[in-house]
């Protein structure tokens, strides 16, 4: 293997589905219309759960983080839970209930009407995002679905972001730069920078 080619090809392509998402007007009014959400939700008084599994759990926490700490420039905590992060619980509800379960039992739980929930899968199909979606219905809670261009969740969350590839590596790439985007927005609209430096 070549390298040099194979970074150069690697980089030109994920380059490329970010020139994509930027020529997409639908899509970043849906970016835009998302992180309007976020912002009412926390300026209501609510809390955003966010989940994924594998690489998408990571981006699950890394984007609670960026709300919960800090993301460009010191201001309150915004009041975020990544659903994947407590082993007890997951391998109690995995164990008692089914992996599907995972994230429902969770926003069962402790999402309450008016919570926002942001479900990511690169694939689509996730099972435990999708019923975690359809527990999302029942209780209130507007879902946020993190996604590329195949598989339901798409389909059956309120909201979609839809990354247009199906290669995963792009699409994850692509779903913490939207995330950083939601970030960056919210941390500006709730906690305006001139007053919290």
């Amino acid at each position: 293997m070549d390298h040099l080619s194979y970074i150069d090809k690697y980089l030109t392509e994920t380059i490329s589905v970010k020139k994509d998402i930027l020529k997409d007007e639908k899509l970043l009014q849906k970016i835009a219309e998302v992180s309007k959400l976020a912002v009412s939700t926390f300026r209501s008084g609510n809390k955003i759960l966010i989940a994924g599994n594998g690489g998408s759990a990571a981006d699950a926490q890394h984007i609670a983080a960026e709300f919960v700490s800090r993301f460009l420039y010191d201001r309150p905590g915004l009041p975020c839970i990544a659903l994947t992060t407590d082993t007890s619980m997951l391998t109690a509800i995995g164990n008692d209930y089914g992996f599907d379960r995972l994230f429902s039992r969770q926003l069962e739980a402790n999402a309450k009407e008016g919570d926002l929930f942001i479900g990511i899968s690169t694939s689509g199909n996730s099972a435990n995002i999708i019923t975690a979606v359809e527990s999302c219905r029942k209780i209130g809670v507007t879902s946020i679905a993190l996604c590329g261009n195949s598989g339901v969740l798409g389909g059956i969350a309120d909201h979609a972001i839809a990354v247009p590839s199906n290669f995963t590596p792009y699409i994850q790439e692509s779903h913490i730069c939207i995330g950083h985007l939601i970030c960056a927005i919210v941390e500006e609209s709730v906690f305006p920078r001139d007053q919290h430096v």
